[in-house]
């Protein structure tokens, strides 16, 4: 049975930083990821990582985010900086395993002064 925690969000001010983290059980999650959700706008990719550790992200946060994972605690961060009003969503982790995508329940990053 998978299950997994997501865990770091919050209110941060502009340009500030925070880090997201998933941690995973019950399998070996071939791709693990960031994706987030506006109210009223489809959810959108943030960043992936595959098991061999190639990575893509969304043109809006290159430079400023960086995904890691570590297979062996089966873990998935994400760590985000410089961050912008518009970054504010609800983070969601999802992962892929044997032709399934699982998610997170979500945890929400709020970017204010």
């Amino acid at each position: 049975q998978v299950q997994f925690v997501e865990s770091g969000g919050g209110l941060v001010q502009p340009g500030g930083s925070l880090r997201l983290s998933c941690a995973a059980s019950g399998s070996i999650f071939s791709t693990m990821g960031w994706y987030r959700q506006v109210l009223g706008k489809p959810r959108e990719l943030v960043a992936r990582i595959t098991s061999g550790g190639s990575t893509n992200y969304a043109d809006s946060v290159k430079g400023r985010f960086a995904i890691s994972r570590d297979n062996v605690k089966n873990t998935v961060d994400l760590q985000m900086s410089s961050l912008k009003p518009e970054d504010t969503a609800v983070y969601y982790c999802r992962l892929y395993t044997n032709y399934v995508y699982y998610w997170g329940q979500g945890t929400q990053v709020t970017v204010s002064s």
